[in-house]
């Protein structure tokens, strides 16, 4: 935020510490208390007025990376919403909650807080990492066992992880403003982790905000600590849900810019995950990459949860065209893409500080089990993960100041530990001391 003056529709509260919500820069431009969806009861749209806020590139090809449904509507009807705008959202009792710390979730890649926090089907079978899936979450059952929760719904689902924790300190500060609290419990989720602990650490632009001592613990969950490389695993198995030649429409990056379809190469940089004359449109994927080749070497199969399948392309995909010719498609490899954007050595160097208690949670599939896994996509096999992410990266200790705990969670696959039981048990372990 920036030192401009701030509209709220809430009350002065005195939180009575030396440190004050500060809400210099932030219009509160609606607010909705009406037929919300998903069991919220107020959604407000704010927007900071920092200058270092973009409109930023994303793909268009098609409306995937677009928002929808009600959101397009908390939106104002903007499908493609400018970074400096973001949504909260409010639980169930948020302004009468026994326990005295609020929360405040942060969701991840390809998401947002509804799916994410309040109705894990909302994407269909399987969105949710099993089928049937429950139609409530984490945001319910939190706030059924007396907690005050909050989540954001970031413009962009894969955008900028300096913008999303620019808009998780903004999100802070309103809600100390709302509810008198000197500090938040903050949990972010998968990219969410990554947000959420760049905020923690102070890891910044030069025209972002430093952490301000306002977050009581931290809680990581299926985050990428370490980094990640799953999008350049596993050569083309990704690619069919991806790119719309194979009928693919998730929105996600792909890790090649060149397909061989119906016998020519054909141009699709707007899919890779590399920066590109076409754009900048997955910079939130590039600052979470990490090479783990040296430790989990490169599979021959792949297994989508359904079927196992041998790899194509495989060493083509991970390193990149200078090293290994593809013969089905083509990309820069992972050493490309880290270079471009990875964040995670300096997230790591920049720490989190002592007096931020900090928890891990990780999932851990059967690697022998195909009904824990992840259906329809490759699930993570190389290692013990769950699915997506190395249990290594995940439940490392590296740069974090004051770790609590770190738990693992068997059979719970990335998709699950969002809301799970045992998830929503841990989290409520963990917070209400």
């Amino acid at each position: 935020a920036t030192d401009s003056d701030a509209t709220t529709d809430g009350t002065d509260s005195d939180t009575g510490d030396m440190n004050p919500p500060n809400l210099d820069g932030l219009t509160l431009e609606e607010t909705f208390e009406d037929g919300i969806l998903n069991d919220w009861v107020r959604v407000e749209r704010w927007r900071d007025s920092n200058e270092g806020f973009i409109q930023e590139d994303r793909f268009d090809l098609d409306q995937r990376a677009h928002q929808t449904g009600q959101r397009l509507d908390f939106f104002d009807g903007d499908p493609t919403p400018h970074s400096s705008v973001f949504l909260l959202h409010y639980a169930p009792g948020w302004d009468s909650a026994q326990k005295p710390v609020p929360i405040l979730l942060a969701h991840g890649a390809n998401d947002q807080a509804d799916r994410a926090w309040a109705n894990p089907g909302e994407s269909g079978d399987f969105g949710c990492g099993t089928s049937p899936c429950p139609e409530t979450g984490m945001m319910q059952a939190l706030a059924e066992r007396g907690y005050a929760v909050f989540a954001v719904t970031h413009p962009h689902s894969q955008g900028d992880n300096y913008f999303w924790s620019e808009q998780l300190y903004d999100a802070i500060q309103i809600i100390r403003d709302r509810t008198g609290a000197d500090a938040v419990d903050l949990v972010g989720w998968s990219k969410g982790v990554m947000s959420a602990r760049m905020y923690a650490s102070s890891l910044k632009q030069d025209w972002g905000t430093a952490y301000a001592g306002d977050v009581r613990r931290l809680v990581l969950i299926g985050g990428p600590n370490l980094g990640f490389d799953y999008l350049f695993r596993y050569g083309t198995g990704h690619n069919s849900g991806i790119y719309t030649d194979y009928g693919g429409k998730i929105n996600s990056p792909g890790p090649h810019d060149e397909l061989f379809v119906f016998g020519q190469w054909v141009d699709r940089i707007e899919y890779g995950i590399y920066k590109s004359a076409a754009g900048d449109n997955w910079r939130g994927q590039l600052q979470m990459l990490a090479s783990w080749d040296d430790v989990y070497p490169l599979t021959a199969s792949a297994d989508n949860g359904i079927i196992t399948w041998p790899v194509g392309d495989s060493a083509s995909t991970y390193y990149g065209e200078g090293e290994y010719k593809g013969l089905y498609a083509r990309g820069k490899g992972i050493d490309y893409a880290v270079e471009q954007g990875s964040v995670i050595q300096p997230m790591i160097d920049a720490g989190i500080p002592a007096s931020v208690e900090t928890f891990l949670l990780c999932g851990d599939i059967n690697l022998d089990d195909q009904e824990v896994m992840m259906k329809g996509i490759p699930n993570e096999i190389a290692g013990p993960s769950d699915g997506v992410v190395f249990i290594d990266s995940c439940a490392a200790e590296d740069g974090i100041g004051n770790l609590g705990e770190a738990v693992i969670l068997e059979d719970v696959n990335h998709l699950r530990l969002g809301w799970d039981a045992a998830a929503v048990d841990q989290l409520d372990a963990w917070l209400s001391k």
